[in-house]
């Protein structure tokens, strides 16, 4: 007898390629992805982004436009469709140009600020996205909504809907993939919700609502992306960010599943985005990626053999930006270069510059997301820094362990379940540090270089990182248990 098919819907701010600002629209397009390819339906509802309009053919999804509700007004919202190439999910794209169309997914790139109508535009998303599954006559086994811009959908499903006999066999997963994250509001906004008084206690956060801890609250079931991070988050404020004791309350009903990497996207053997394809067998051809990304660094040829750290990250207070910046001066007294690759708060930003400034010659700083450079980075650089304060899974780390680029990271969240320690038997995968301390950060650092220097011992530690799998159908059939949980708990 098969296994039963089942009828996924995920919700989610953010899809690869379409609309990224960092690991949650990789980790929504490999998931729902590899969930197709096991054989379930899965649909995906995204806003239609200006990003989107601008990378994808949008067709129409033959669903007549609907007025959607905002507190006192109701505003018109369409639905729109697209497909992606070798992807088996329909992308459904909640067009409101008013809310939408924008050149950012969510702050204004004028002011640096997120957009001050955010509560609007993510209530008027989850509503939509509801009515519109209706509309489609798609009823969902499984619906997975994606943090805070898409825990509304918990809420609605628990309280407007909750006798829709539509809904009635729809279990709800909330994903948690990054708790710093929540969508607070002020108490004002909870009028835009059209959700009954007693509702609020579910949303009141410290004298404001929060989006994410209604989720928590209303959902079935709750998951978040590494099982070291689903501890943490309940253990003290650091992780938790006010929400620890609301986590601790549905501790039963919370699990960990570590992200996975969609290979088809991130191996150096496909040599997508990097100009030379190299495996475990061919280590040696990596040298020619370096090769490629100095010159676009513009760093001279004679430092070929000097050790290059590279950093991806948005630049943010959580990625542990500041403890970079005071390990810099420090190691960079020393024969060695470093790229960085990012965007984020506009401190972070200008101080980079200025390392940059007064390290011409070793330093190289591009502030963007680019996907051609973060695969040229990972596979041109020896080391890669990932000293992050929280890190709920992390991709980066996983990224560079298959490109044999060997990463230094703090042990917190999905770094301490994916990076092993190296050790002088020859075992391990990188470089871990605990404490969130520069002077720990740098004897990390000060360990991988001096590992690099014995190029034996180098290439076994390139190997141990290149031999680790951690593919996205593991991670996928975990999901696959979880929905399967929560609709055998439901039917109970």
């Amino acid at each position: 007898m098969g296994v039963e098919s089942l009828k996924i819907v995920v919700v989610s701010p953010e899809f690869f390629p379409l609309a990224k600002t960092g690991g949650l629209a990789d980790v929504s397009y490999a998931l729902s992805k590899a969930l197709g390819q096991l054989g379930h339906t899965v649909k995906v509802f995204l806003p239609l982004y200006q990003s989107v309009s601008k990378s994808a053919t949008v067709k129409d999804s033959g669903v007549k436009p609907m007025q959607i509700r905002l507190g006192e007004k109701s505003l018109e919202v369409g639905l729109k469709v697209t497909t992606l190439s070798g992807h088996p999910a329909e992308v459904f794209l909640v067009d409101c140009p008013l809310f939408f169309d924008r050149p950012d997914l969510l702050r204004d790139r004028n002011t640096g600020l997120a957009y001050p109508d955010n509560d609007e535009r993510f209530i008027l998303f989850c509503r939509a996205s509801l009515e519109f599954l209706r509309e489609l006559r798609f009823e969902p086994g499984v619906i997975q909504a994606n943090d805070w811009q898409a825990a509304l959908v918990c809420a609605y499903l628990k309280t407007t809907y909750a006798d829709d006999p539509f809904f009635s066999k729809t279990s709800l997963l909330l994903s948690l993939n990054n708790l710093a994250l929540q969508g607070i509001f002020p108490k004002a906004s909870f009028a835009k919700l059209g959700l009954p008084e007693a509702a609020f206690s579910q949303f009141e956060f410290h004298n404001k609502i929060s989006f994410l801890k209604a989720g928590i609250l209303y959902a079935d079931i709750l998951n978040t992306v590494s099982e070291t991070y689903a501890v943490e988050i309940q253990s003290s404020p650091e992780f938790g960010h006010g929400l620890e004791g609301v986590l601790r309350h549905r501790n039963n009903d919370l699990y960990g599943i570590l992200n996975g990497v969609d290979y088809t996207e991130w191996s150096p053997l496909s040599g997508k985005y990097i100009p030379v394809a190299y495996d475990q067998q061919s280590l040696s051809e990596k040298k020619k990626n370096k090769q490629t990304l100095y010159q676009e660094c513009g760093f001279a040829s004679d430092k070929l053999e000097w050790p290059a750290l590279g950093v991806i990250s948005r630049l943010v207070d959580q990625k542990g930006v500041d403890l970079l910046f005071e390990a810099a001066e420090e190691f960079l007294k020393k024969d060695l270069v470093l790229v960085a690759l990012g965007k984020g708060e506009a401190k972070y930003e200008h101080q980079l510059k200025e390392l940059e400034k007064r390290h011409p010659d070793r330093v190289k700083v591009f502030l963007a997301f680019d996907e051609r450079l973060a695969h040229l980075i990972t596979a041109g650089c020896d080391l890669y820094l990932m000293p992050s304060k929280s890190e709920p899974c992390g991709l980066n780390q996983l990224y560079c362990l298959k490109y044999g680029t060997v990463p230094v990271v703090r042990a917190t969240g999905g770094l301490a379940d994916t990076v092993e320690d190296f050790k002088p038997d020859g075992t391990g995968t990188g470089f871990v540090f605990k404490g969130y301390y520069s002077f720990e950060f740098l004897e990390a650092i000060e360990r991988a270089l001096e590992a690099y220097r014995d190029k034996t011992r180098w290439e076994k530690l390139q190997k141990n990182g290149m031999s680790q799998d951690f593919s996205w159908e593991k991670a996928a059939e975990k999901y696959v248990e979880l929905y399967r949980l929560v609709k055998k708990l439901q039917s109970v």
